[in-house]
């Protein structure tokens, strides 16, 4: 049991009461150094996410009373670098990682600060990190600053993730402060509180391997095992005690055991986090939280592919131990269908380019693996991995059938899958509508005309052209019958189009759309960052109908695309240049 209390209440409403459980910080000094975020003048609250506030348990935020005026100038000056609060232990992590394929061993949080791990009523601890926070010792040049453009990408990005149901780390709040920061250009500083269950990176384990710490392995692989991976080490502790740690209980049962003092009490009944690790313990464990990342990691980029999600800088100094999308920098999500989409202008060889991401997961789990090697065998690391493909594509191929509405699964499927995506990108077709026009469509029906319009093409090299609409005509055949073969009734039909509205997204941070907002917070007018905040956390339907069974009311009375006049739902112009950000921040 931790020593710390959790907070107390699931509602808080005075910052102050949090309560922090900072195990990383009680790991040795050279793991990370202390260091105090720098002050941002002029900083303001722009947005803070009631999603992610109510997971941490904190009401104030959300509510218009005086508590919560008090906890919001809190939480501005916790964002401003003027005022930890109670418990928090400021720290900067030290790590290493393959860069674009190359390592690289000056590495580190260069501008962001782990302020303290937050312990929530229910048990749960989440770190809570500054982004942009100042210069640290890993800074290398970099000033230790963040800009509003990809604070504000960070922000929407990691909340929209999270509603999708895909692994993530959370962003609390957004500020801007009075900063001018040079990138590029000259541009407005800004500050993000990211929540995350660990920061544990692949680079982590790298540098200590890459630096002969092998001791320092050990000790922060049973750091993750016994605060993130206890299924892992719970198992192995079990089928590894020897006879001498399972003595009978001493006289007077199991209250006098509870009451002898920890360093008296048998081994075995220690509590988990306290009990020494044997290297039999360490390796089987270990083993085990590796085929965990591999399967985490397999199935996060297996949604990512699903979602049209594009990384695009995936070092492995930005590979979550957790399966977690984090390092939210130059990415983006597909707008007209494009495998090959590369949105990050740093990358001129395409390395990190969308197509390419399943077999870059492998290639950054390779290098974890050779990073545990000092400690387990490399045949057996060498099998742990050889299950990465196959858990990717069953996860992918699940995913693939409830965005399509297929209620069972058949062996046919991922051919259908394929056909599907060559129309889309063989018309560049728009890839969250493609999918949002398909749920509405009630196969029962034949397919409305605008949806074959739709999926021929209106920007892509077919056009709209009589061969492309053939091609869309031919692919909605196939899939009406393969749909219909279930021999759904009509309840079940509807059931199922909404299965699909659940799944299938209205809105996405689209890259023109982000950029649009950007340039008005950087004014000073945070109304349309609400705004789209508030689709992207509820993003299969519209404010205006507020539940899927309305929207799917509002699809059947006035038509698939009845719901795309929203202007947030808006692509690109036809004739807009692809649009590629940098790694700069």
């Amino acid at each position: 049991m931790s020593e710390f209390a959790p907070t107390p209440a699931a509602h808080v409403h005075d910052l102050a009461a949090l309560r922090f459980n900072n195990r990383y910080a009680r790991l040795p000094e050279h793991f990370f150094t202390r260091v105090a975020p720098q002050p941002r003048q002029g900083t303001r609250l722009a947005d803070v996410s009631p999603d992610c506030a109510r997971l941490l348990g904190l009401e104030a935020p959300l509510t218009s009373d005086a508590s919560s005026e008090e906890a919001l100038e809190q939480l501005r000056l916790l964002m401003a670098g003027e005022q930890l609060l109670p418990g928090m232990d400021a720290l900067a992590q030290k790590y290493t990682g393959h860069q674009f394929g190359h390592y690289n061993p000056q590495l580190g949080d260069g501008r962001g600060i782990l302020l303290g791990e937050l312990e929530t009523e229910h048990g749960k601890t989440f770190d809570l990190h500054l982004k942009g926070a100042g210069r640290t010792p890993y800074s290398r040049f970099g000033d230790g600053q963040a800009v509003v453009r990809s604070s504000v990408r960070e922000y929407l990005a990691s909340e929209y993730m999270a509603a999708l149901g895909i692994p993530t780390s959370r962003a609390l709040a957004l500020a801007v402060n009075a900063e001018r920061v040079q990138r590029e250009t000259v541009e407005p500083g800004a500050t993000v509180l990211r929540v995350c269950e660990s920061h544990l990176r692949f680079g982590h384990f790298e540098w200590l391997a890459h630096s002969g710490r092998h001791e320092d392995l050990k000790m922060l692989i049973d750091h993750a095992l016994r605060e993130h991976f206890s299924e892992c080490l719970s198992e192995r502790l079990s089928e590894c005690l020897p006879e001498e740690l399972t003595e009978p209980l001493p006289e007077g049962g199991v209250q006098a055991a509870a009451d002898q003092p920890l360093a008296d009490q048998p081994l075995a009944d220690q509590p988990l986090a306290d009990q020494p690790l044997t290297d039999q313990v360490r390796v089987t464990s270990a083993l085990a939280m590796f085929e965990t990342v591999i399967t985490r990691t397999a199935k996060l980029i297996a949604a990512w592919q699903a979602y049209g999600f594009v990384h695009a800088v995936m070092n492995t100094d930005n590979m979550s131990l957790l399966g977690l999308t984090f390092d939210y920098g130059p990415y983006a999500f597909l707008d007209g269908y494009e495998e090959n989409l590369v949105p990050n202008h740093t990358d001129q060889a395409g390395r990190y380019g969308f197509a390419q991401q399943p077999g870059i997961g492998l290639w950054n789990l390779e290098r974890l693996g050779i990073a545990l090697s000092p400690l387990i065998d490399v045949d057996a690391l060498s099998a742990a991995l050889g299950a990465y493909e196959g858990e990717l594509q069953r996860e992918y191929a699940r995913l693939m059938r409830a965005r399509l509405g297929l209620p069972d699964a058949r062996d046919e499927d991922m051919t259908l899958v394929q056909q599907w995506r060559e129309l889309l990108a063989a018309g560049k077709v728009d890839h969250t509508h493609a999918y949002r026009l398909l749920s509405h469509w009630d196969v029962a029906q034949p397919a409305p005309e605008t949806l074959g319009v739709r999926l021929a093409g209106e920007r892509g090299p077919h056009g709209d052209s009589a061969q492309a609409r053939d091609e869309a005509s031919a692919w909605l055949e196939r899939y009406q019958a393969r749909v219909m073969a279930i021999g759904l009734s009509a309840e079940d039909e509807r059931q199922r189009r909404l299965a699909m509205l659940g799944c299938n997204p209205l809105y996405v941070p689209r890259t023109h759309l982000l950029l649009e907002v950007i340039a008005r917070v950087e004014q000073g007018d945070d109304t349309s960052l609400k705004a789209l905040r508030q689709r992207l956390t509820a993003p299969f339907f519209r404010p205006e109908e507020g539940s899927l069974e309305a929207a799917l009311e509002l699809g059947q009375a006035q038509g698939v695309a009845a719901e795309l006049v929203d202007d947030w739902t808006r692509p690109p112009a036809a004739n807009a240049a692809p649009i590629c950000m940098s790694c700069s921040s």
